[in-house]
């Protein structure tokens, strides 16, 4: 039997070199000088972007904090829906109703404003309460930007569907830094209403 001889180092650079040809070595990419300071702050950003989007997505307060038509510090203002009684909203006007819940705005900044007239009008509505007080203060104060919450709680009521009237309070109530609120009646008080009005006719 004829032995083979042992390969040498020789020949197995030979052949290492021949499996490797037509092989492009990889690019090397410069590498960025990141410090760790650079890490954390970029992880941080990254973070509060995620919860930013996340708030915006799960966020059902519709309520714009953009440009909104201005009203004077003084001005009576007053809205119904279609379909408000003349009645009624005389009635609101004149402040009769009992007055069954209060949000007091002063000193808020606009968005603080706007979280805390959508949660109250919620909570209002799980709580079937129906006329409120909200008292976002006249803004006569700032003499160059005046009645900022003002303005913006007027937009903001014509925008939530709850609010079927709202307007300027009585002097006594905070005048025109002041507004009663009607608000609809909730489905449980609809269905009490309906029962209510089927035993009378029976």
């Amino acid at each position: 039997m004829k032995e083979t001889p042992h390969s040498g180092p020789h020949d197995e650079d030979d052949l290492f070199q021949q499996e490797m040809q037509g092989v492009q070595p990889l690019q090397a990419k410069d590498k960025v000088d990141l410090r760790r300071g650079d890490i954390h702050k970029a992880s941080v950003n990254a973070r509060r972007l995620a919860a930013t989007t996340e708030t915006e997505r799960k966020d059902p307060n519709h309520l714009r904090t953009s440009d909104v038509k201005r009203v004077g510090p003084h001005d009576v203002m007053g809205f119904k829906r279609p379909g408000i009684q003349d009645g009624v909203f005389r009635k609101l006007r004149l402040g009769k109703y009992d007055i069954e819940a209060r949000l007091d705005l002063h000193r808020r900044t606009v968005e603080d404003a706007r979280r805390e007239v959508y949660r109250f009008v919620q909570d209002c509505m799980a709580h079937d309460i129906r006329c409120v007080l909200i008292l976002p203060g006249k803004g006569d104060r700032n003499v160059n930007d005046p009645a900022v919450l003002k303005s913006y709680l007027v937009h903001w009521l014509e925008e939530l569907e709850q609010v079927q009237a709202f307007h300027t309070a009585q002097p006594h109530h905070g005048g025109s830094g002041a507004f009663y609120v009607l608000l609809r009646k909730s489905e449980r008080k609809k269905q009490a209403a309906r029962e209510q009005f089927s035993k009378g006719r029976l």
